[in-house]
């Protein structure tokens, strides 16, 4: 964003990881730069325009796979994206089953506390003001490590470098095959890349 000419305020975790004061310190943080006439906050974790947005994702899935999609699944931030995504395929298949996922060790959907993680984007600490329960049938949390392994798996066996919501992604969807069968299908969405772990250690 700097390389765009944002000044760029960072929120840091003494961690290093998502914690449960992180998001909303960010948030206020945000609120707080905007009190003047400069700067506007988008106020993404309850601004419907996400979910609204992520509509076109959903249209898109419905013309690639027109016998039907059977199972979608995807970790929630915002939620923005799995909503408008959810939406869409019930409303043209009411029987695509639907599953949100967050990371193990921060259970706030699961098990209605939160915890510490280390997967960027999503798992923030409290319930996501845009998520709606009838339009997903359940919720898993997905151990952060199973969702490494598979980064590097998919870069080793499909060359697709991605990051670790994504590992998580696929994850979930390999089980959610496994579950609803083999003449099923099933989508998620790699909805990041790997290029930002590189300095890490996810890739090593």
């Amino acid at each position: 964003m700097a390389a765009f000419g944002a000044e760029v305020d960072l929120v840091n975790s003494p961690s290093g990881r998502i914690t449960a004061d992180l998001i909303p310190s960010m948030i206020e943080r945000a609120r707080t730069i905007a009190q003047g006439d400069t700067y506007y906050p988008t106020d993404q974790f309850n601004n419907a325009d996400a979910y609204v947005g992520y509509k076109a994702l959903g249209l898109e899935l419905v013309h690639q796979f027109p016998n039907g999609i059977d199972g979608f699944c995807a970790a929630v931030g915002t939620a923005g994206m799995i909503m408008g995504v959810s939406k869409i395929l019930k409303e043209r298949w009411p029987k695509t089953y639907v599953r949100i996922l967050e990371p193990a060790t921060a259970p706030t959907i699961t098990e209605g506390r939160s915890g510490v993680h280390g997967v960027e984007g999503i798992g923030i600490g409290y319930m996501p003001p845009l998520l709606e329960k009838d339009l997903y049938d359940d919720a898993r949390a997905v151990p952060e490590d199973e969702g490494r392994a598979m980064c590097r798996r998919l870069a080793k066996e499909e060359g697709l470098l991605v990051g670790t919501s994504t590992g998580l992604n696929v994850t979930a969807a390999i089980a959610l095959a496994k579950q609803l069968g083999s003449d099923k299908t099933v989508v998620t969405v790699a909805c990041d890349t790997g290029l930002k772990y590189m300095h890490r250690d996810l890739y090593e």
